[in-house]
């Protein structure tokens, strides 16, 4: 890395997940705060038989975490982790992705109890995250009171959706109750934001559709470079076919796996969140990469793959009509940023407006992929959440 060996300080940033912890440290000793890490790592299989920890530098090692507390282990384990490389160097404060802030916070803040009471709220409505990253900050109020954390909210940078575009079609008291479409991945988009002029200029203030296809999977339309429509909605459940969630799905059939078929409501939550979308149509993955490697002799495999690719198509048809164009269209996060195929596959549908791909620039994940004819510039912008959750830590505890 061509980064300080020893930084004056350092913003942390945690991004929690069910059976993850990522993490990462950014030098805040100099003026500007560097977009690349300067350490970081994950603690991964947390709660399975072979949880793991691997850094950036190469290290990765098995972990015991058999405790009646895992998460708090791995947090332990992190905190070990993180003061031996440090040493001395102080840590300013915690940035942590919190996936959902409700109607009310659409800006990054400080978490104390109060906060913390108030965002365990939200935990139905983002199931797969929200709990984690609270159990995270509640560990550090508890054991490091001092040490300033930062809340840094998915749903903040979609606050500048209009109405129409939060409303659900439901009696307008259950909006009233916070029954609305909030959007998420706002820190992905939020990133796209502030990198794509810097890329591409005017273009990317214009028309741009960002897609964030990784194992959580939506869209952003934007004008100006801020959200004006997304897929995702009142949860994280909503919109485009996932690698285990489902997206969006006919009412109906989720009242008729309840009733007909019995399902409770933790029966019916489990199914859409962890055995739709690609893993449950194919049976077999929820990696796109392992389907097409699959697809030739497994009808299920080519089917999950067309299916994913179709509702990606149609949701991009409905946000080019929303725009009333499109000028840009930006792929982005783990499948968006690293997978050709898909993307190849995505364009080819999306001929009739006028888009062509440079397949030698796709297939080296180029940074623009569109050939020179194309009427619509395609792009890869790989996404920076940590580092847009550090830019809000520092600039909330600088003095």
């Amino acid at each position: 890395m061509n980064l300080p060996a020893t930084p004056g300080a350092v913003i942390a940033v945690l991004n929690c997940g069910s059976s993850s912890i990522k993490f990462a440290l950014f030098d805040a000793g100099g003026a500007e705060l560097p977009r690349q890490a300067w350490w970081g790592g994950k603690v991964q299989g947390i709660g399975s038989a072979q949880p793991r920890l691997q850094t950036q530098d190469g290290l990765d090692r098995a972990l015991a975490l058999g405790g009646d507390e895992p998460y708090h282990d791995a947090l332990a384990v992190i905190r070990e982790a993180i003061r031996a490389r440090l040493g001395e160097v102080p840590v300013l404060a915690v940035a942590h992705r919190v996936v959902h802030g409700g109607a009310h916070h659409a800006a990054p803040l400080r978490v104390d109890a109060a906060v913390l009471a108030e965002l365990r709220g939200y935990i139905p409505l983002a199931p797969l995250h929200q709990p984690f990253a609270l159990e995270a900050m509640e560990v550090l109020l508890q054991q490091r009171p001092d040490l300033p954390q930062v809340a840094c909210f998915d749903t903040a940078f979609h606050h500048s959706l209009p109405l129409v575009e939060q409303l659900l079609p439901l009696p307008y008291a259950a909006y009233e109750r916070g029954l609305r479409r909030y959007g998420f991945h706002g820190l992905s988009y939020e990133y796209q934001s502030l990198v794509l002029p810097e890329r591409h200029g005017e273009l990317a203030g214009g028309r741009c559709i960002v897609a964030h296809l990784g194992s959580g999977a939506s869209l952003c339309a934007m004008r100006g470079l801020r959200s004006v429509a997304t897929t995702m909605g009142f949860s994280a459940l909503d919109g485009l076919m996932m690698g285990t969630r489902c997206g969006a799905l006919d009412p109906g059939a989720l009242l008729y796996l309840m009733e007909v078929e019995g399902l409770d409501v933790h029966e019916a939550g489990h199914m859409l969140y962890h055995e739709s979308g690609l893993l449950g149509v194919s049976g077999q993955s929820a990696d796109p990469r392992a389907l097409i490697a699959r697809e030739a002799e497994d009808p299920r495999c080519a089917a999950a793959l067309a299916l994913f690719v179709r509702r990606i198509v149609r949701e991009i048809g409905a946000l080019v009509a929303v725009l009333g164009g499109l000028d840009l269209l930006v792929f982005t996060a783990g499948i968006g940023e690293h997978q050709a195929e898909v993307r190849r596959r995505i364009v080819a549908e999306l001929g009739f407006l006028h888009l062509g791909l440079d397949d030698t620039a796709n297939a080296a994940n180029a940074a623009v992929i569109s050939s020179a004819g194309s009427a619509v510039r395609v792009a890869v912008e790989p996404t920076n959440e940590e580092w847009v959750a550090a830019r809000h830590a520092r600039a909330l505890v600088r003095p």
